[in-house]
């Protein structure tokens, strides 16, 4: 399975962007999901994920701003962002697999211009 991030870019603090993650695979009948993202000289962390059932899990840092939601039909994955800051300048990443995140993409990177 390969999975493709886009909608990065540059962005202006206060702005939101939806990032999309597709599958070419010929289901995307994914147990989990996720949005992982990693900024310059940190740890990567957690962002947000979702189950097939479509419960979804936010780390508190993230609560608030930041929404996943999951097109089966299109086979997407999505990532709303709203009132970006610039704390939110990292590469983006989303990864799928049946109980656990085996499947990666190869990230969108997101700056946020202040």
């Amino acid at each position: 399975v390969k999975l493709m991030e886009s909608g990065g870019g540059l962005v202006q603090a206060g702005g939101s962007l939806r990032l999309s993650c597709a599958s070419n695979g010929t289901s995307f009948d994914f147990g989990i999901m996720g949005w992982f993202r990693q900024a310059p000289g940190k740890q990567r962390e957690q962002v947000a994920l979702i189950t097939k059932f479509g419960t979804t899990n936010y780390p508190d840092s993230m609560k608030g701003r930041f929404t996943i939601a999951r097109d089966d039909t299109a086979n997407t994955l999505y990532l709303y962002i709203n009132t970006v800051v610039p704390e939110d300048t990292a590469v983006y990443y989303c990864a799928a697999g049946s109980t656990d995140f085996d499947s990666w993409g190869q990230g969108t990177q997101v700056t946020v211009s202040s």
